[in-house]
């Protein structure tokens, strides 16, 4: 009798506790902190849970806190992280679909193919690794330049912060090697775009990077997938882009200083970058209360599966758009472009979407409970920003005590692997009754 294989969503939330596990111990060691002594547990843990779910929240400051070595080990567990999320929510989609049966492949062949073939694991890996090393290279060249010849950084140090930047730009993460993270950049396009470009690129996902490469014909021969990701990720990205700018205008703490170009670029940069991105060219803390709530919305729906980005996904919210706007219009199936979206899909997207609700609801009662005299919208942001990745903050992690930072560290957790796990639990857990029971209508509204 063979042994039961072990569940893929185990193996993934398994192997990420260990990962977690390892880089807080390496952080502990000696060689890994500036100043004397080791870091203390809690420390040492929320960080290598923030560098391996790649979140970049931080209770330190990342440049005086770690030595150069302990900087090394953050982009070491930043692009681990990163490439774990990115190849086993690729395989576990891939795995998913060869456990559909005959008529569930070829049903997934029309609707979610990106070219990737059913158990082709290797060419998964190879093709995450490219993607990944052509972007940061492309990164690292032109923010090593930057600093080299505008700001008269040495060349070794510029590498490194080069470097080191576009690791945490690709996978989402940010961490920063300057105190103030980007804020002295705010008006340097040559800066903030090429790493806003790169959070853009992380965040839509190889198998949709690897479709458009590969499709000739144009969005028309798109599939379903890509089509949310990438026109979903668009519209996001434009309501970001002009919510920051509207809103944030005339405000003296955040865009008000600068010119109009400087607003154009910082309101691109804060746009993008609440979908997972984690740097900051100005302080979320002296956003205004309508601005900070388009940022939380926006980081609870993430950016595309698959890819190194948090949240529900991009195709997860558009998704149920289309499900809404399907029972508006009394018509009985949910089609997107041609293609018609499966009630098993549709009822996946619903769970996902409300166990995101109701876990952030959870983590942020639980912040209030044990933190007297914290306001609710302080409270969700830092919440919402660990449960999406996003690693934006308004301030308050730094001031929680250190049992309390373990809260902060379970939602980054969650929100990394637990979207990835429940979607690939949920649709490798269909069952097919043999009888149906009567149907009853209950009153909804």
């Amino acid at each position: 009798m063979r042994p039961a294989r072990p569940h893929p969503a185990r193996t993934v939330t398994v192997a990420f506790l260990a990962a977690v596990a390892t880089g807080a111990a390496l952080l502990m060691l000696p060689v890994s902190r500036a100043g004397d002594g080791s870091a203390p547990f809690t420390t040492a843990l929320f960080t290598s849970t923030s560098a391996i779910t790649t979140s970049g929240m931080t209770t330190v400051d990342t440049a005086t806190y770690w030595s150069g070595f302990g900087h090394v080990l953050l982009a070491v567990l930043t692009q681990a992280g990163g490439f774990g999320i990115t190849t086993f929510a690729t395989l576990l989609g891939l795995l998913v679909s060869q456990r559909l049966g005959l008529r569930g492949r070829m049903m997934a062949g029309v609707e979610t193919s990106t070219g990737l073939a059913h158990g082709d694991f290797r060419r998964v890996l190879i093709l995450a690794a490219a993607v990944m090393f052509a972007c940061e290279t492309v990164i690292t060249v032109i923010v090593t330049a930057r600093l080299h010849l505008t700001y008269d950084v040495a060349f070794g140090p510029a590498l490194a912060e080069g470097a080191f930047n576009a690791v945490q730009a690709f996978n989402n993460c940010g961490f920063s090697l300057r105190s103030d993270g980007l804020t002295a950049f705010a008006g340097d396009w040559w800066m903030c775009v090429p790493l806003t470009l790169g959070v853009i690129a992380g965040g839509i996902g190889v198998p949709v990077l690897y479709e458009i490469g590969r499709q000739r014909r144009g969005p028309s021969a798109w599939s379903t997938h890509t089509r949310l990701t990438v026109w979903g990720s668009l519209v996001l990205l434009a309501v970001g882009f002009a919510a920051v700018l509207a809103l944030e205008w005339r405000n003296p703490g955040t865009l008000g200083p600068l010119g109009v170009p400087g607003k154009l670029l910082a309101s691109f940069v804060q746009g993008t970058i609440p979908r997972s991105g984690g740097f900051n060219t100005v302080d979320y803390g002296a956003m205004n209360e309508d601005t900070s709530a388009i940022v939380v919305g926006l980081m609870f729906i993430g950016g595309g599966s698959a890819s190194t980005a948090g949240g529900i996904k991009v195709t997860t919210f558009f998704l149920l758009a289309y499900v809404i706007w399907t029972e508006v219009r009394g018509e009985r199936d949910v089609v997107i472009g041609r293609r018609r979206i499966a009630e098993s899909t549709q009822r996946q997207a619903t769970a996902v979407a409300l166990l995101g609700v109701a876990t952030v609801a959870g983590g942020t009662l639980t912040l209030l409970a044990v933190t007297g005299g914290v306001p609710f919208d302080r409270a969700l942001f830092e919440v919402m920003s660990a449960f999406s990745t996003a690693g934006l903050t308004n301030g308050l992690t730094a001031e929680l005590s250190e049992s309390r930072q373990l809260i902060l560290s379970v939602m980054m957790f969650i929100g990394r692997v637990g979207t990835v796990a429940v979607a690939s639990a949920l649709a490798l857990n269909t069952r097919h009754r043999k009888y149906r029971y009567p149907e009853e209508r209950p009153i909804v509204g």
